[in-house]
């Protein structure tokens, strides 16, 4: 069949315009792939720094804290007994000062291997180590692979000063456990249990950086999900991960079982054995099983893991003392429904409010309202501005999911349209709030808990026009 010539000019432009079409959506691909994968980089060598520059002050931190304690315990001992205060605290400042110059010359003698799995530093480690190869996924361009290099530098970094804390961990535990026994027929128990409590803090700072670095952004959330679809990284991780050293898995594990023994054919043939050996076999089996115990605690007694004493302190640790002042601040926000009456519309409260934790039982905090207003009834709707307000609340743990609350407040109880009418103070309703609040714990997206309060105010009988005196209010936490 002959085609004309102007049906095959239309057929040759659709096709260079289908090509020119698909090579525009394959470079748009490939710029949105190489995009996350630079800000996963990024991602990857800041939260390395950071968290590793945080472990250093950190640790400068209470290692002077301990010494100044180390310093208290000295001055109270020597009114004691001065002899016994210079031997026993006669190394202590070579101590710290030798702990710090290895520190700051990121000593080898610091750096030993724990033996402990670090998840993200194998992930981000060997996902870095994939890019770096010859990869389609970044661009050679604006130095991607040096970024690489430069990211991988900073987690390996990262390991070393993990590491490093744990041998700091272990001379803080020495030093304890020196003290301890020195101390030990002296009445320091109130200063020595304060330089345990150090002690047991500087696990716990060390504990938190972990936790951050479990929980991953969203560039690195991106990029890991895209490396997770490609089989070659799959392959890359099998091979170089770090629990791949740590087990020999072969690759047809979760299908090949051969030769496995199960449960039961265990127990059975434990059970044919013990029948073998007599009449009293089962009574000597299980004497001779708690002896073996009995003799594993006298050496676990002996050679008492490290930071065991840590994980079991002599007093009630306090969560939030290791916490940043970002982390102690909780955000959340309420509502509060108020029916008409002579002198007010129904209105509606809504608060945002930000609180800061002094501790696991309290909170403090600020906040402001908007009071919206819906007219007198279903039939007569309409929308208002009643109000404002500012406050401030407390929150004091009573048991359990209750707290006593309480709070004192301004509010502006009259209709405005601009800023100028409520500047004088003269015009504002004070409010003393005292009542009971009920925590609510929730598993959502955005709020993780509902506050339940009821609320009595003080002061509402000195207002004119007189104001609700119980109020009731529901929050969330996010």
């Amino acid at each position: 069949m002959k085609i004309s010539p102007l049906i095959f000019i239309l057929l040759l432009c659709l096709f260079r315009t289908f090509c020119a079409s698909a090579q525009e959506l394959q470079d748009s691909t490939n710029h949105a792939v190489n995009k996350i994968t630079q800000q996963y980089i990024s991602a990857v060598n800041g939260k390395a720094t950071k968290v590793a520059e945080d472990i250093d002050k950190q640790t400068e931190k209470y290692l002077a804290r301990l010494e100044k304690q180390e310093a208290k315990l000295k001055r109270k001992l020597s009114k004691i007994d001065s002899l016994a205060a210079n031997n026993v605290f006669a190394g202590s400042k070579a101590e710290y000062d030798a702990i710090r110059n290895k520190i700051s010359s990121k000593s080898s003698q610091l750096i030993k291997n724990t033996g402990r799995y670090f998840p993200w530093a194998d992930s981000a480690g060997s996902s870095l180590q994939f890019l770096a190869g010859k990869n389609p996924l970044i661009s050679s361009a604006n130095g991607s692979v040096a970024k690489i290099q430069g990211a991988i530098s900073k987690v390996k970094e990262l390991e070393n000063q993990f590491k490093q804390a744990a041998s700091i961990k272990d001379f803080i535990r020495q030093r304890k456990e020196y003290l301890q026994a020195q101390l030990k027929n002296y009445s320091l128990g109130s200063e020595l249990k304060k330089y345990n409590q150090t002690a047991y803090y500087y696990t716990q700072q060390i504990n938190e950086y972990r936790q951050v670095l479990d929980e991953p952004e969203k560039a690195e959330q991106k990029a890991l999900a895209l490396l997770r679809k490609i089989p070659a990284f799959e392959k890359f991780m099998h091979e170089n991960g770090a629990l791949a050293g740590l087990f020999d898995v072969p690759q047809d594990y979760a299908t090949n079982m051969t030769g496995l023994q199960t449960r039961e054919q265990v127990q059975t043939i434990m059970q044919d054995r013990i029948q073998s050996l007599g009449p009293n076999a089962q009574a000597d089996v299980q004497q001779s099983i708690g002896a073996a115990q009995s003799e594993l605690s006298k050496l676990r007694n002996q050679f008492p893991a490290s930071g065991s004493t840590e994980d079991m302190p002599d007093f009630k640790p306090k969560e939030q003392k290791t916490k940043t002042f970002l982390q102690r601040l909780e955000y959340g926000t309420n509502i509060q429904t108020v029916r008409s009456n002579l002198f007010f519309p129904t209105t509606t409260d809504m608060a945002l409010s930000v609180g800061y934790k002094l501790g696991d039982k309290n909170i403090v905090g600020i906040g402001a309202s908007y009071k919206m207003g819906w007219g007198k009834d279903i039939k007569h709707i309409a929308l208002s501005a009643e109000g404002i307000g500012i406050r401030s609340f407390a929150d004091i743990k009573l048991k359990g999911s209750f707290f006593v609350s309480g709070g004192f407040e301004y509010n502006y109880q009259q209709p405005f349209y601009s800023l100028q009418q409520i500047y004088s103070l003269n015009t504002w309703q004070q409010s003393g709030l005292l009542g009971i609040s009920k925590i609510v714990s929730l598993k959502t997206k955005f709020f993780k808990k509902t506050k339940l309060q009821v609320l009595w105010d003080m002061l509402s009988y000195q207002q004119v026009p007189r104001t609700q005196a119980v109020k009731f209010r529901v929050g969330y936490s996010f």
